[in-house]
C-alpha cells in the first residue's frame, strides 16, 4: 500500500503538534497532563526528555503517535449526549477516563 506525499506531510505535522503538546502539557503540570494524555510515569519521563531532533524524527514516523481513548462506548456516549449540565456530563467523562489505566511502553 503507497501512501501520498501529501499524507505522510500530513501525518508528520500532526504527529509534531500532538508531541508538542504533550511536551507542553507535562511540563506545565505533569500530574494533569499524565491523566489528561492517558499516559504512565515512563512515558511522560520519555516525552518531556526528548530533544528537538528526536522530537522532529518520531514526529515523521509514518505512523498516527496519537490515538483516541474512547475504546469504552460509556466515555464515547458521554462526551456526545446533549445533556442539560455541561459540567456534570465533562466530570463524568473524567471520572470514566481516569478508570482506564495508563498506556505503558511496550
Amino acid at each position: 500500500m503507497s501512501i501520498s506525499h501529501t499524507t505522510l506531510d500530513e501525518l508528520r505535522e500532526v504527529n509534531l503538534s500532538y508531541l508538542m503538546l504533550c511536551q507542553r502539557l507535562l511540563r506545565d503540570d505533569r500530574p494533569m497532563g499524565m491523566f489528561r494524555l492517558g499516559v504512565s510515569e515512563q512515558v511522560a519521563d520519555v516525552l518531556v526528555s526528548l530533544t528537538l531532533a528526536q522530537t522532529v524524527r518520531l514526529a515523521s514516523s509514518n505512523q498516527l503517535l496519537c490515538r483516541f481513548r474512547f475504546d469504552d462506548h460509556a466515555i464515547l456516549s458521554t462526551l456526545t449526549h446533549v445533556s442539560k449540565n455541561v459540567e456534570t456530563a465533562s466530570s463524568h467523562a473524567a471520572i470514566l477516563l481516569a478508570g482506564q489505566p495508563a498506556e505503558q511502553l511496550g
